[in-house]
């Protein structure tokens, strides 16, 4: 039996590719926001947004050979913080669908992958919903 999906203030969908524009910045940095603030945020990723998530990523990004001694994280160990620094008021969702088309089934543990047509589940559980991007 599924899980219900949880009361949220608000539900960020995340469509389309992510690393083609601030999609992703402007989303962590939204949500970071809202739970600052106290909010209850599900976010939704669909499309090639399932990536984000994948367990492949690794805890790091691949080092920068014009800067080796810094290393940055992979969108993977961000999410997993994040969810970790708010475990009760983050939940962040994969379309299961999505994901299984592009190679990325295999999702951190923290992630719950969700077939597409209880995404109107989502909707109806969150007081507010903004879509970003596009499929």
């Amino acid at each position: 039996m599924a899980r219900p999906v949880p009361r949220t203030d608000v539900l960020l969908n995340l469509f389309g590719a992510p690393h083609q524009t601030d999609l992703v910045t402007s989303a962590l940095r939204l949500a970071t926001a809202l739970l600052d603030r106290g909010a209850r945020v599900q976010i939704w990723t669909c499309g090639d947004a399932t990536r984000l998530t994948c367990a492949a990523l690794g805890e790091a990004k691949p080092r920068d050979y014009t800067d080796l001694g810094r290393e940055y994280p992979s969108t993977a160990r961000v999410v997993r913080e994040l969810i970790a620094g708010h475990p009760d008021r983050l939940y962040w969702y994969v379309c299961r669908f999505c994901a299984q088309e592009r190679g990325a089934a295999d999702q951190i543990p923290q992630v719950r992958k969700r077939a597409p047509f209880v995404f109107a589940e989502h909707v109806s559980a969150a007081d507010k919903s903004l879509l970003m991007g596009v499929c």
